[in-house]
């Protein structure tokens, strides 16, 4: 027999998921997706391929073997680092082929790139530092793409307190302002 306090908690738990408001663990969203991510640091690939176990994944350390496998295959996401594997170059051939892109750096991070990488259409831009939390971004990218939503206001969310501390105060968000509450409007 089921006692009151368990029925409510059933009611409640039935109402949460129908207004939306239940929590789906990013795991299970990334869980079986088919992933493609190109840095050319195999200490990197190593780290996210373990912490992305539960995902299909290709590596790959080069831009010539990154393009090979986004040409020759279909991925739900793609993990890109900027410098090294000419990850900008990458990113339009994935953008061409409707795969979201989060694009990965260390020494390349910058408002600048920051900017660029929204500009050019990734989805999210995680610093190295950050790349322990990846299946979070990613289940922020996906569940964006699913709910036609933008996935920068996640990823500003996220990451804004960051950014702000690794650019030196807000003035880069101030300074481009125009372009952020323009990209924040547009479902990307």
């Amino acid at each position: 027999m089921v006692c009151r306090k368990d029925f409510n908690k059933l009611i409640i738990s039935i109402l949460a998921l129908w207004i939306g408001e239940q929590k789906v663990d990013p795991r299970e969203i990334i869980r079986g997706r088919r992933v493609l991510i190109v840095d050319d640091e195999q200490d990197v690939l190593d780290a996210l391929v373990e912490l992305l176990n539960i995902c299909k994944i290709d590596t790959a350390s080069t831009f010539e073997e990154g393009k090979k496998l986004l040409e020759n295959n279909i991925y739900d996401i793609a993990i890109l680092d900027i410098m090294g594997v000419d990850g900008f170059s990458l990113l339009k051939i994935a953008i061409e082929m409707g795969i979201p892109v989060l694009m990965l750096t260390a020494h390349a991070l910058s408002a600048e790139t920051l900017k660029k990488s929204a500009k050019n259409g990734a989805s999210y831009y995680v610093p190295k530092e950050e790349m322990s939390k990846m299946h979070v971004f990613m289940a922020d990218v996906l569940e964006a793409k699913d709910k036609k939503k933008n996935p920068w206001i996640k990823c500003l969310e996220r990451l804004g307190s960051f950014y702000d501390k690794k650019f030196g105060g807000t003035n880069w968000r101030e300074k481009e302002k125009e372009f952020w509450e323009k990209r924040i409007k547009t479902i990307k």
